[in-house]
């Protein structure tokens, strides 16, 4: 069998792909939840080379994966519009990761 690449992933007639998007954000989703992560360090406080120092840096780069393949952009964003807000919210995967970040800096 004969497949290219670019075919493999081609909607085929009749096939439903509508969930390939929650599996792999685009290039534009991705800059976005880059810009949603570096905001959300900025409101928690939490700095880079806090973040950097927990877990040797392996918590920072899983704390990037778990924010890139995160299904809740938009509530990220509207959480982010709040000007104080009194936690942090219960939705985001790296609230943990934040918190001791916050501490190692």
């Amino acid at each position: 069998m004969d497949v290219r690449p670019n075919e493999m992933f081609a909607e085929r007639q009749g096939e439903d792909m509508s969930n390939s998007t929650l599996l792999w954000p685009t290039l534009k989703q991705l800059r976005h939840r880059y810009e949603l992560m570096v905001r959300m360090m900025q409101k928690r406080g939490v700095g880079i080379s806090g973040a950097r120092r927990v877990d040797g840096g392996l918590a920072f780069l899983e704390a990037c994966a778990k924010c890139r393949y995160c299904l809740h952009e938009e509530e990220c964003r509207r959480w982010l519009t709040i000007r104080a807000p009194r936690r942090s919210p219960d939705f985001c995967p790296n609230t943990a990761f934040f918190r001791l970040a916050l501490s190692a800096d």
